[in-house]
């Protein structure tokens, strides 16, 4: 591997690299780099600072409704360290458990937030979501398996179920380990 000389240039190997890259390129229309340039002129134009009694007013005359910003989702925990060892252990019981083996994600995504509600109404702790490790091969991408995996957390992170998920956290290996999820439910209010 060559070393680079001074800061901010390019070795050998690089400057090939970039050459080839740069042959790919194709230039933009002269017409539309001028807009680009006028936009970006705009941009970095400096405005005058606006007095901090111009602002305030500003703010007054807002409406109520616009000057309410969008309630904050509740934030996610996970379980204490002293009841997940319990459920690992057999001591407490898991509530609930969903399967979503073989479901597409819309299939999935629906039956999920279904049983979430339905286990706060039944005033459920914990119950467990089985997602499937997905295949570990190197077409499991492409092949769009394990997605379910990938993808449960992030609904169980979106802010419409967060009046329903207190937190979630992988399973023990004895309930599913990476291929689950044990999510708390939040009391009903």
């Amino acid at each position: 591997m060559a070393r680079r000389g001074k800061k901010g240039t390019l070795s050998p190997e690089d400057r090939e690299l970039w050459g080839k890259v740069a042959k790919t390129l194709t230039p933009l229309h002269p017409d539309r780099a001028q807009e680009l340039k006028a936009e970006l002129e705009k941009i970095t134009e400096t405005e005058p600072a606006a007095p901090a009694k111009a602002l305030k007013t500003a703010t007054a005359i807002q409406t109520p409704a616009a000057a309410k910003a969008p309630p904050t989702p509740l934030p996610l925990h996970q379980l204490e360290h002293r009841y997940r060892r319990k459920l690992v252990r057999g001591v407490k019981a898991i509530d609930a458990r969903i399967d979503l083996h073989g479901l597409t994600q819309h299939q999935a995504h629906d039956r999920l937030r279904g049983f979430l509600y339905q286990a706060q109404a039944r005033s459920h702790k914990v119950v467990l979501v089985i997602t499937g490790k997905g295949s570990g091969d190197a077409r499991a991408y492409m092949d769009e398996r394990g997605v379910l995996r990938r993808m449960v957390p992030q609904w169980l992170s979106m802010p419409d179920l967060r009046s329903v998920v207190l937190g979630y956290e992988e399973a023990h290996a004895n309930h599913g380990g990476g291929g689950a999820l044990y999510v708390r439910i939040r009391k009903r209010r």
